[in-house]
């Protein structure tokens, strides 16, 4: 006699890519993504509130880290040294220095007057030294012209700042432009053409009721596909795909903070364009 079966179990279900401002917090953190809540090895990224004269400690364990103000400034004391961050009015008012925390280490974070602080971090295997790295050497690019031109600010790019695997850079569009195109996507080992990096988006978009675009589309069966509104405070996550574009609403100009990582033998950014839109950035 067959047995009867039961009840068929779910397929279970992919973190969903888009995280509207809110639904990442826990604990101290407006967001908190670490590699188990996306579904992933290595990237993570968590956003940080301080009111006047607050402080904040945390271990960075596996991870290496930079603290980055995204509004206010901050000390950050690691290694038994003390780096004293600037930081800026907001995202919008240029680059800012930022503080980078090794794995294995104890750092707290303090503001006077409070802000808000990006920890764009990584799994490791190196522990590299903490150091401090000052706004004026974060190297500025435009990128893309005419109605895709906008300026990356390169802050822990793969070839301006060294981590063992972390890679992390700032985008601002303005509004009405396209960035994050032509759609590209690093989600294959093709040494010297292409590498393997998972991806965080994070938003904030200038004036009030703003909002963007964020397109993913599949590389492959199954793969990541989003079209998502996001607004002031969003979390994008790209495990795979073709990403892009970013679209910025006209007269909101968009930010992004990228934080990339992956388990290529050599951290490098190498990008692969989809074959439909080869204009590169033109």
């Amino acid at each position: 006699m067959s047995p009867v079966p039961g009840p068929e179990r779910p397929a279970p279900r992919p973190p969903s890519l888009h995280l509207p401002a809110g639904t990442a917090a826990r604990g101290p953190y407006a967001v908190d993504v670490d590699p188990e809540r996306a579904g992933w090895t290595y990237a993570a990224l968590r956003v940080l509130t301080l009111g006047p004269g607050e402080t904040h400690s945390f271990e960075s364990g596996d991870f290496e880290w930079t603290v980055l103000p995204l509004a206010g400034a901050c000390s950050v004391r690691v290694e038994g040294e003390i780096f004293e961050l600037r930081g800026r009015v907001g995202v919008f008012d240029g680059v800012t220095d930022f503080a980078y925390v090794p794995r294995d280490a104890h750092t707290q974070i303090a503001s006077g007057a409070g802000g808000r602080f990006a920890l764009a971090g990584a799994k490791c295997g190196r522990r590299l030294p903490a150091r401090y790295g000052p706004a004026p050497e974060v190297p500025v690019e435009t990128r893309g012209s005419g109605d895709r031109a906008r300026e990356v600010r390169n802050f822990a790019s793969a070839d301006a700042f060294a981590c063992d695997r972390l890679i992390a850079v700032e985008v601002v569009t303005p509004g009405g432009h396209w960035s994050s195109y032509p759609p590209h996507k690093h989600d294959e080992h093709l040494p010297g053409a292409e590498s393997v990096l998972e991806e965080i988006y994070h938003y904030e978009v200038r004036g009030p009721h703003g909002l963007a675009y964020q397109r993913i589309s599949p590389s492959r069966p199954g793969g990541a596909d989003l079209l998502a509104e996001v607004r002031d405070g969003d979390t994008v996550l790209v495990p795979d795909g073709w990403h892009g574009p970013s679209i910025a609403q006209p007269g909101h100009d968009l930010y992004y903070l990228n934080v990339m990582a992956g388990p290529g033998p050599e951290r490098e950014w190498r990008i692969s364009f989809h074959p439909e839109h080869t204009e590169g950035y033109a």
